[in-house]
């Protein structure tokens, strides 16, 4: 397994700062078109960085209240070609990116000046005593996959043609990652990789370009067992664990209920802190754009999914898990919901550590 460096130790000492787990935001597309945002196109929350980047800094805000540590700029779906598909120049691509780091960093300097009074602001004492010690708060530089461009559904199928090379792939991301890297946030987060390949190629351009941001890399898995594509998860993580760059590796965008076995999957090939930031258990159908009902999409097989996926969270804590969040169609209220849970979990944990003795 591989061993940690600077990028690794910055993940672990934020850990240790706040307490040994990180919350991570939830999704932004949902939320933006509740703000209402118009996301009915290829460019889908990156349309914002142009036409509403206030209801960005919006929905940021509204995760920090909540409870998240680390916010995920809108830059998921924000590619240079995709830009210059829709008019808009390379170099005016290239400030688009970094506005949307820019952006995410603005949020966090309200919030961590007080000056956010949103509807998620700490309703409670104890919220309140919460959210000032969930130090630190970052911003992580969002990265989708090649498929994510693509905006046909192939992210989550890892499909890409035989013509798709792992160069191919290195020449697509490259000049966004380093635009990006550039920006200055604290971290980088290559979600949603669907197959092996584009592992790989990221794995190989951090190290190309000398990128000394510390990364994650996180996996999109329908069997739990396999990323999108069908290469084994453990085969997936490794690649991650062999970059000194990479500092976490795990699961997004995943229904909850195969989230723990992925863990565990993970934890075998890896000791790096593992990510998860499932998906509320909905499928996604790339020829309507829309989410739908899976059966027996929560986390115990049925019922709410929502309901389901917080329940499993102290699970995925005790399974490995060191940073939680959501993913497509969760909400800050679902990230309050992880905040309480893990603090739960780790009181249940110290209560077990310590129990209570009886005096006679």
């Amino acid at each position: 397994m591989g061993r940690g460096d600077g990028h690794d130790d910055a993940l672990r000492r934020w850990l240790r700062e706040a307490g040994g787990w990180l919350v991570v935001d939830g999704a932004l597309g949902t939320e933006l078109e509740a703000h209402g945002a118009d996301l009915q196109d290829e460019l889908w929350s990156a349309r914002c960085l142009v036409s509403a980047p206030h209801l960005i800094r919006k929905v940021h805000l509204d995760y920090l209240e909540a409870g998240a540590n680390i916010i995920t700029t809108a830059s998921y779906q924000a590619t240079l070609q995709g830009f210059q598909s829709r008019g808009v120049s390379r170099e005016q691509g290239e400030a688009l990116l970094r506005r949307s780091v820019q952006i995410a960093q603005e949020a966090r300097a309200i919030f961590v000046e007080g000056r956010s009074k949103g509807p998620y602001a700490a309703r409670d004492e104890k919220d309140a005593v919460a959210s000032g010690a969930r130090r630190p708060v970052l911003v992580a530089a969002s990265v989708g996959s090649y498929g994510a461009y693509l905006a046909d559904g192939s992210e989550y199928t890892g499909d890409y043609g035989r013509s798709v090379t792992k160069e191919a792939l290195k020449n697509f991301h490259r000049r966004r990652l380093q635009v990006l890297a550039d920006a200055g946030p604290d971290l980088i987060a290559f979600e949603t990789i669907p197959n092996k390949l584009e592992a790989q190629a990221y794995a190989e351009l951090l190290e190309e370009n000398d990128i000394r941001i510390p990364a994650w890399f996180s996996f999109t898995s329908k069997d739990g067992a396999s990323a999108a594509s069908g290469d084994p998860i453990t085969e997936c993580a490794a690649v991650a664990d062999s970059c000194r760059r990479v500092a976490a590796v795990g699961i997004n965008c995943t229904v909850p209920r195969l989230i723990n076995g992925l863990i565990l999957s993970i934890s075998k090939v890896t000791s790096k802190p593992i990510v998860v930031y499932p998906n509320t258990g909905e499928t996604y159908v790339a020829e309507t754009k829309e989410w739908v009902d899976s059966a027996g999409a929560g986390a115990g097989g049925g019922g709410a999914p929502g309901t389901d996926f917080v329940s499993c969270v102290g699970k995925w804590r005790q399974a490995g898990a060191s940073l939680v969040g959501g993913c497509c169609r969760t909400a800050p209220a679902t990230v309050r919901a992880i905040s309480r849970a893990l603090r739960e979990a780790d009181a249940a944990d110290t209560d077990d550590e310590f129990p209570a003795v009886a005096v006679l």
